[in-house]
C-alpha cells in the first residue's frame, strides 16, 4: 500500500495532529520522521484534549504501531514525560517503536540554545530553546549520539567527551559559563536509556517489511513548508526539513512509496515565532481573530506564545503546497471565520510596484505587501455541520475560491477542534 504524508503548508500550527489522529484509524503505522519536542500537535478526541510533542499522533488507537524514526531529535526526558502523562489519564499504553538510529537530544543542546538566544538578544531567531538547532548542528558535524550507543557505557562516555571538547571552550570563553563534564551527565542518560530500551528496534526494516506486506503507513511532519531550512523563510526556520520529500529519509522508507501528500492549512493564517509574515494583522482585528481561533485561541501548543495571525495568504499557501508536492489539502478552523460580514483574502503580493503570485526569496520578502480582496461571509455558526453540501453557500464559495488560488484540491474541511468535526469533500 502507498504511504500517506501529512504535512504543514504554512508556518506550522495548521492542525496536522488532528488530521493524523483522524486518519490513524485507517493506518497500521504512524511515523514521526523529523523535528523534536519543540512544537506540539493538539488533539481532541474521546480521551479529551492532548498535546503531543514527540509521540506520533496515532497513539490513541490501540491498533496502530507508532514509530519515532531516525530523523527525529529525540529528547528522551520529554518522551518519558509524555508517556507517563498519557498513562496517568487512563489511556492504554501505545504500541511504540523507536529507531535505534535516532539521535539523542542532550541537555547541553538545550543549554547552548538558551545561551545563544540570550546572546543574540533582539537579533534572535525566535527559538523555542528546546535544543533543536544545536542538536542538528552536532548531527551534521558527526558529534551526535545514536540511540544504539546508549547501551555501551564506555563508548557513550567517549562520544560525550568528543562532543563536549569544543563546547566547553565556547562555554568558558564565549558564554562565561563553567564547563560540562561527561561523567556528570551519565546518571541521567543511563536512566533515560533504561526507559527507552523496550521500544528500541530497527524501525527501517520494520517499516519496509510492513510495506511489502501491504500495510498502510502514515508519516507525520512537524511545522510547515515555510519553516524548511532550504526552501522556507531562512534563517527564521527550523533545523530539519519539514517537507514530505524528507519523510523517506527521516522515516527510512523508499521515496516512491509516498504517493499521497495531504497538506494542512488553516482557513486563515497563523504563525508562532519570528520572521516575515506578509499577511500579519495588528491591533483589535488581530486580537479578535486570535481569541476566536481554535479550541482555546491562537497560542502555541508547546510554548504558549500568542500566535501571530492574519487572513488567508494564497501566495504563501500555494508555494507551501508546491513545495510539499501536495496531492490534496485539508482546510482547518473554517468555523472561526463565522463572525465576519466579509472575509478578506490575500490573493497576491505587491512587490516593487508589481503584483505577483510568486513567493519571494527572503531578501525580497520584507518588501512585499498583501493584495487584499474580500468575499461575503456566512455570519453563522457552522460547527454542527457534518456534510460539505450542508455548509452555507458563502462557505462553499470561499473554499472553492481558495482551491482555485492555491491550485490544489481541498479534500477535507474541519469546522471545529474535535475529531468528528471533519468532513470529506468529494
Amino acid at each position: 500500500m502507498p504511504v500517506t504524508a501529512i504535512v504543514g503548508a504554512n508556518w506550522g500550527d495548521e492542525g496536522k495532529g488532528k488530521l493524523t489522529d483522524a486518519l490513524a484509524s485507517q493506518s497500521d503505522y504512524v511515523v514521526r520522521y523529523q523535528g523534536g519536542s519543540n512544537a506540539g500537535h493538539t488533539i481532541i478526541n474521546h480521551y479529551g484534549k492532548s498535546v503531543l510533542n514527540l509521540l506520533p499522533s496515532g497513539v490513541f488507537d490501540p491498533n496502530v504501531v507508532n514509530v519515532i524514526g531516525p530523523g527525529v531529535a529525540l529528547n528522551i526526558a520529554d518522551l518519558m514525560k509524555e508517556w507517563h502523562q498519557l498513562l496517568a489519564r487512563g489511556i492504554p499504553a501505545p504500541n511504540l517503536a523507536v529507531s535505534e538510529r535516532a539521535q539523542v537530544l542532550m541537555p547541553y543542546h538545550i543549554r547552548f540554545d538558551e545561551l545563544e538566544e540570550e546572546r543574540l538578544g533582539a537579533n534572535s531567531f525566535g527559538s523555542t530553546k528546546m535544543g533543536i538547532s544545536p542538536f542538528y548542528a552536532d548531527k551534521y558535524a558527526k558529534l551526535g549520539i545514536q540511540v544504539a550507543e546508549l547501551y555501551d557505557t564506555e563508548r557513550l562516555l567517549s562520544r560525550l567527551e568528543a562532543s563536549l571538547a569544543a563546547k566547553n571552550v565556547l562555554l568558558q570563553h564565549l558564554y562565561n559559563q563553567p564547563p560540562i563534564l561527561a561523567a556528570d551527565l551519565l546518571p541521567d542518560i543511563l536512566h533515560w536509556a533504561a526507559f527507552l530500551k523496550p521500544f528500541v528496534q530497527d524501525t527501517t526494516t520494520l517499516l519496509n517489511e510492513a510495506l511489502a506486506e501491504g500495510k498502510t503507513v502514515l508519516v507525520e511532519g512537524q511545522l510547515g513548508s515555510l519553516r524548511d531550512p532550504d526552501h522556507g523563510i531562512y534563517p527564521f526556520t527550523t533545523s530539519s526539513s519539514t517537507l514530505a520529500g524528507f519523510a523517506a529519509v527521516g522515516a527510512g522508507i523508499p521515496p516512491h512509496q509516498i504517493t499521497r501528500v495531504l497538506a494542512v492549512t488553516k482557513a486563515y493564517s497563523s504563525c508562532v515565532g519570528a520572521g516575515p509574515f506578509v499577511m500579519e494583522l495588528a491591533g483589535e482585528a488581530a486580537e479578535e481573530l486570535r481569541r476566536r481561533g481554535g479550541d482555546a485561541g491562537e497560542f502555541g501548543a508547546r510554548t504558549g506564545r500568542p500566535r501571530r495571525v492574519g487572513w488567508f495568504d494564497a501566495v504563501a499557501t500555494r508555494y507551501g503546497c508546491l513545495l510539499q508536492g501536495a496531492t490534496e489539502v485539508a482546510l482547518t478552523n473554517l468555523d472561526v471565520l463565522g463572525y465576519l460580514d466579509e472575509i478578506p483574502i490575500c490573493t497576491a503580493y505587491e512587490l516593487h510596484g508589481e503584483r505577483t503570485m510568486k513567493f519571494p526569496v527572503m531578501e525580497q520578502l520584507r518588501y512585499a505587501q498583501p493584495v487584499i480582496e474580500t468575499v461575503p461571509g456566512w455570519k453563522c455558526d457552522i460547527s454542527h455541520i457534518r456534510q460539505f453540501t450542508d455548509l452555507p453557500q458563502e462557505a462553499q464559495a470561499y473554499i472553492a475560491l481558495l482551491e482555485e488560488l492555491i491550485q490544489t484540491p481541498i479534500r477535507f474541511i474541519s469546522n471545529g477542534p474535535k475529531r468528528e468535526q471533519l468532513m470529506e469533500r468529494s
